[in-house]
């Protein structure tokens, strides 16, 4: 993997995280080619495009388009089940996510791609694990909380 956007239909960028070094000039370049090339398409053409040497595969969640940068040999039914499941653990934690959620929780969003995801591999397959591991994570800093009040 090399990027994952999150923008809304509007073409603002939610989030971003970048898996390969890449400077700051040319990710700007990037997101505003992703999201022209990726709002531009009709609702029902295929979710895979070819873009320089890479695949880019997308799928919109409500108001929310989620774009993943793939090497081209790679399987781009993997890297769409890969932001499915990002979208599963995002709705388990927040409830039926939204897009004021990443917007106002944008920090806990991170967290749970980084506990998905590292260095552009999957690192837990598991729906339950990565729960639990946030789960810990929102406990622990509702107690650092009470400890400074």
């Amino acid at each position: 993997m090399h990027f994952l956007l999150l923008f809304s239909r509007q073409g603002r960028l939610r989030l971003q995280k970048w898996f390969t070094p890449t400077p700051e000039r040319e990710k700007k370049k990037i997101i505003r080619d992703m999201t022209a090339m990726v709002l531009a398409r009709k609702p029902k053409t295929c979710n895979f495009l070819h873009w320089m040497d890479l695949k880019v595969v997308y799928k919109r969640y409500a108001s929310l388009f989620f774009c993943l940068a793939i090497d081209d040999q790679e399987n781009e039914l993997l890297a769409l089940e890969i932001l499915h499941r990002y979208v599963e653990l995002l709705d388990k934690y927040f409830g039926n996510v939204c897009e004021l959620d990443i917007i106002f929780n944008f920090e806990k969003a991170y967290f749970i791609l980084d506990e998905f995801l590292i260095g552009g591999e999957v690192q837990e397959t598991s729906k339950q694990t990565v729960a639990r591991c946030i789960e810990r994570l929102s406990s622990l800093r509702n107690s650092c909380r009470r400890l400074r009040l």
